[in-house]
Parts: C-alpha cells; structure tokens; sequence
C-alpha cells in the first residue's frame, strides 16, 4: 500500500478495490430520521476555516426531503453486512491500514512504518474493521466502524439499498436546526464544562488527558444528539460523503441540492474525529470540511447513510 500521511487522515494513492456486492435479500433496518428539508446558510460565518478547504463563501442552499441516519454505520452492522455478502474491504486486501500511534495495538514485526512528516500515523499490518488498532485489538460492536475506505462505504449502500448522503445533506442535517452557529449544540465548545464531542484533549499528539473519556473511538449514542436526533456529527469519526471535493465549489455549487463537481481525486469527509484539536486540526464545526482518496483507509474514518 503507498501511502502519503496527512494532516487529519492519511492518504493512500495506489490500492485495489473489489467488485460492488448484490443487493441483500431483505434489506437492513437502520435507524433514521426523516427530515423535511428546506433553505440553510452553508459555510463557515465565523471565518475560521483553513483556506484550503473551501468553506466560503457562506451560500444559500437547498435540500429536498431525505431520511439519514442517527449514527454512524457500527461494526455490529456492518459486520452484518460481510457475513450476508462476503465483502473484503481495501484495508483487508492491502494487508495494512493507518492507526494512531498512542492507540496502536500490533507487535513491533508488524508496524511497517510512519511518516516522518507525521509520525503519529502508523502504518499496521492487520489493522482493519475487525481489529481497529492493529491485530493485537478486537473491534466493538457498538463502536463505529473504522479502517472504510470510499470504495467499502460505497458498497456497503449498494449491499443495503442505502447512498451516502451529499455534503450539503450532511451539513444541513448535522446543523441540527440551528442557523449560523460554530457547533452542532451552539456556539462554546464545553458549555458548563461539558465534553459534548470526542475530540483531542491534551498536547496533540503525545498526550491525550481523556477529558472526554475515549482515547479512540467512543461507542455510538455517547453523546446527546444534535436538535435534529444525530448522534456525535462532530469528532468520534470522520464521515464520507458522496460528493467530490473542490476547494473552490462553494463559489459557484447550485443552489438547489448540490452534489458537488463531475470529477476529481478525493472524496468529502465531514465531522472530524477523536483526533482533532484547536491547535492542529479544529475541524470538528460543523461547517469544517475534508477530503481523502476513495481508497484510504484509517482508525478515524467512517461513514453514515441515507435512505436511496
């Protein structure tokens, strides 16, 4: 697996991916919400965004009706679904996946190297969904599952009759409600000294105190959900969207249900994860975003769906 680390998720170029599976014969239940839809301010009104990502211009944007998830895909779902289809993810395939330096769980034989640019970043032969931290670790059911590339989510919904939402869905549903805030809940990120997300607390990235409880991964419904009954749309995981990313779509996207540009190298993510922190990558607000290659694969990623 070629990989080059990156700032919040590392990034894999060269990797093989598999054929999408059938449809499942009965169609797996998913707890969701269904929103009505409607005109919301995208983008980053507080001017706090890194220019690359592209969170300005603040824009008008209309979704139609669609039903998402209240929490991320877990490992117990998805689990369900390579029992049902025999699905080999990427990070399976290549042998490796990325992990968190202070997480890892694997023999020295089997971390094969870190980035010196970023060496928090491990990459660990066996790490994958099932062992989230390296073969040494076995994942939890109710924890969202982790080591997904684009390519495994993707198939994951055509398995499950699902898609992933757009980024303009994922933002209008994470906003909860509210209009213009920083956050999914307000403005403050610890309202009376409350951890409401699972991020980084500490000297990243040699010490994190677990203010929060979680080092890694917190189980799904660990945190009060948003105004619209979403769980944990800021840190935990990383979430893929559908969309192709461009640092300059916000300056010309339709206003009506974008779906972002026709082509392009990377995939949107969206929500930050239990890595990040103000210092180093404060994209846990809600108008942050990302973007990685479909093939990468890491211990912070992974996804939610809507109803197709």
């Amino acid at each position: 697996m070629e990989t080059s680390m990156g700032c919040c998720v590392p990034e894999t170029r060269i990797c093989s991916t598999g054929p999408l599976p059938t449809p499942a014969r009965i169609p797996p239940a998913h707890d969701q919400v269904t929103l009505p839809g409607g005109e919301f301010q995208m983008g980053d009104a507080f001017g706090e965004g890194y220019p690359a990502d592209g969170e300005q211009p603040v824009h008008a944007v209309r979704v139609a009706p669609f039903a998402i998830d209240v929490t991320t895909v877990t490992v117990a779902a998805f689990e369900a679904f390579v029992a049902d289809s025999a699905y080999v993810t990427v990070a399976e395939r290549e042998g490796s996946s990325a992990v968190f330096h202070l997480a890892a769980a694997a023999g020295r034989a089997d971390v094969l190297g870190a980035d010196p640019a970023a060496p928090w970043w491990l990459d660990v032969r066996g790490a994958d969904w099932r062992h989230p931290h390296g073969p040494l670790s076995t994942a939890e059911p109710d924890h969202p599952v982790v080591h997904v590339a684009w390519a495994d989510a993707l198939a994951y919904c055509a398995w499950a009759g699902r898609r992933l939402p757009t980024e303009a869905e994922w933002e209008y549903a994470a906003r909860g409600g509210l209009a213009g805030r920083r956050f999914a809940w307000g403005d403050e990120l610890t309202p009376d000294g409350r951890w409401l997300c699972n991020i980084w607390q500490g000297p990243f990235p040699y010490a994190n105190t677990g203010a929060d409880g979680w080092l890694a991964t917190a189980p799904v419904r660990s945190y009060p959900p948003n105004g619209l009954g979403l769980y944990e749309v800021a840190g935990n995981v990383w979430e893929w969207c559908a969309d192709w990313f461009a640092p300059d779509y916000y300056a010309h996207s339709p206003a009506a249900d974008p779906k972002g540009p026709e082509t392009g190298e990377r995939r949107v993510m969206r929500g930050g994860s239990y890595l990040c922190h103000h210092s180093y990558c404060h994209r846990y607000r809600v108008a942050a975003r990302s973007a990685n290659t479909p093939a990468s694969s890491s211990g912070n990623c992974g996804f939610r769906t809507v109803a197709a």
